[in-house]
């Protein structure tokens, strides 16, 4: 069985190697957002859930999110760079950095509601919209970087950089849908129990990943296009 696994997750590497890199970015960031979906249709065979399995099931997309991160993105970033001591590390640092306050911005500019949180504690602009819509907002809002990741490591891949690989991009986009599939549960699950229907709240959770398709070709497109300029 692990042989079987192992010849389809090359086949899948041989298969998008051999395709247009913005398609294959397309592709990864759809299962991506398939698994959210797939999260969030756990709701229409549950309408509670214990607080501590989703608190256990939240930390764990956070672990697989800081594995994926460094060991698909910051790794692969330093490794890539010339040069010695920080010289070598900084080019990553200031990536990381930027990518921080983009999201620390529109964590401040966009209206949201985290999970389990009281409709007047929303952050971002006030604004007169539905607590769910909020709820799904805040989702939205990392995901967009996600999204962006899985695409700048298909392009990376597809222009021949150093350090960057199809297999790795692949393993970014599996870490990301393993940690999707709690998320759209965890959104989806609060709107069920606050009233929504069963198939509103589904639509909900899944909604909040439809980004990812998006940022991902965004980000394909960014590199191909970047380096050469």
């Amino acid at each position: 069985f692990i042989c079987k696994i192992k010849y389809m997750y090359q086949d899948l590497i041989n298969y998008l190697e051999g395709i247009d890199p913005i398609l294959a970015a397309f592709y990864a960031t759809m299962f991506t957002w398939l698994v959210t979906a797939a999260g969030a249709s756990l709701v229409f065979f549950f309408k509670t859930m214990n607080r501590a399995v989703l608190d256990g099931m939240l930390g764990f997309t956070g672990g697989v999110m800081v594995a994926a991160s460094y060991w698909s993105l910051l790794s692969p970033a330093i490794e890539m760079s010339k040069g010695e001591g920080f010289v070598k590390v900084m080019p990553a640092a200031v990536g990381f950095l930027m990518g921080a306050l983009f999201l620390f911005v529109l964590d401040k500019k966009l209206p949201h509601l985290h999970i389990n949180f009281k409709e007047e504690e929303s952050e971002g602009v006030k604004t007169q919209l539905h607590k769910t819509t909020l709820l799904v907002l805040a989702i939205t809002l990392h995901n967009i970087p996600e999204g962006l990741a899985v695409g700048v490591l298909f392009g990376a891949a597809a222009n021949g950089m150093e350090g960057a690989s199809i297999a790795g991009a692949i393993a970014l986009a599996i870490g990301i849908g393993i940690q999707n599939f709690p998320e759209g549960f965890a959104v989806a699950m609060p709107l069920r129990r606050a009233g929504a229907s069963r198939f509103k709240s589904f639509m909900y959770g899944q909604l909040s990943a439809i980004v990812e398709p998006i940022a991902g070709v965004i980000g394909a497109v960014a590199v191909i296009y970047m380096e050469p300029i």
